[in-house]
């Protein structure tokens, strides 16, 4: 292993790791975006990739099968805030928005989407009178995140005590209408069911024939995903889990799973780019080590 690189704490997490430098052609490397490649922020739609993001990927994809960036948000949205588009190197790059409903890949910098449910759109109508009739909290916003509505406690007076005061509610309003509530850090969405990071991730690598993947996020919507990981590694796919948080603000279902705790969208970014040099560097030793004096192997 790659002195540079981080060690993870887990012999299957070891395993995933050479098992991604060894044949790096046949690796997959998945990514959550809030919390892992952008820093989590107040507001949504003022978070952006780390600076460093886009050069460590640009670096990196190249030498891989593929990366894929899986998020809840709109694939355009996550391309734009990842500033994505349009970078040289960045041609394996695939975006699965809306947990997988929407896919825009580098190479066609298009958006091909499935039909949306009709229960966002009754619930998105619904939601702002219905925070009202039960009391909602001072300070609790709605994102409209297209094929899914959230509601953020963040900015309330007592984050937590929101949140936990509208999980039951809008659980029922959300099951009412025919979809699901994935709680978050202290944010609340209402989204289709069969939505997920698990199912986009896991049918993403049957149709590539991954042989190794990696896997990084920072919350519990990305729980599905660690379980597709351990799944593929159940089944001899080697795998390699990342939590993005710094170990006191660790999301702890998350952090107990993950092989290798980094502390936030900085480190991811070194991680990433340490990925890219040890590729190169075992390229340029595998060209170094070959058949000399017209011997063959």
């Amino acid at each position: 292993m790659v002195s540079s690189l981080p060690h993870p704490t887990t012999a299957a997490g070891r395993d995933g790791l050479a098992a991604l430098l060894a044949r790096p052609e046949k690796a997959v490397v998945a990514l959550d975006f809030d919390g892992t490649l952008a820093e989590i922020v107040p507001d949504p739609e003022r978070a952006r990739a780390h600076p460093g993001a886009v050069p460590a990927l640009a670096a990196l994809a190249p030498r891989v099968a593929a990366v894929v960036v899986v998020t809840g948000r709109p694939a355009g949205v996550a391309v734009r805030y990842g500033g994505f588009a349009g970078v040289p190197g960045l041609d394996h790059l695939v975006v699965l928005g809306h947990y997988g409903a929407e896919r825009w890949d580098a190479v066609t910098g298009t958006v091909q989407a499935a039909a949306p449910h009709p229960g966002v759109a009754s619930v998105r109508a619904e939601l702002p009178g219905f925070l009202d009739r039960i009391g909602a909290w001072p300070g609790v916003w709605i994102e409209e995140k297209g094929r899914a509505v959230a509601v953020h406690t963040r900015r309330a007076e007592d984050p937590e005590g929101a949140f936990e005061a509208l999980k039951g509610p809008l659980g029922d309003l959300a099951t009412h209408h025919g979809l699901v509530l994935e709680p978050g850090r202290m944010v609340l969405e209402l989204r289709p069911p069969g939505m997920d990071k698990g199912v986009a991730l896991a049918d993403y690598l049957r149709e590539t024939g991954a042989r190794s993947v990696l896997y990084a996020g920072d919350d519990l919507g990305d729980l599905p995903a660690y379980a597709a990981v351990e799944k593929l590694r159940s089944d001899g796919t080697p795998g390699l889990l990342v939590c993005s948080a710094a170990e006191s603000s660790a999301v702890p279902d998350l952090a107990a799973r993950a092989d290798l705790t980094v502390p936030g969208p900085a480190a991811v970014v070194g991680l990433l780019a340490g990925l890219a040099e040890a590729m190169a560097e075992e390229r340029t030793e595998e060209s170094t080590d070959g058949p000399t004096d017209g011997q063959g192997a």
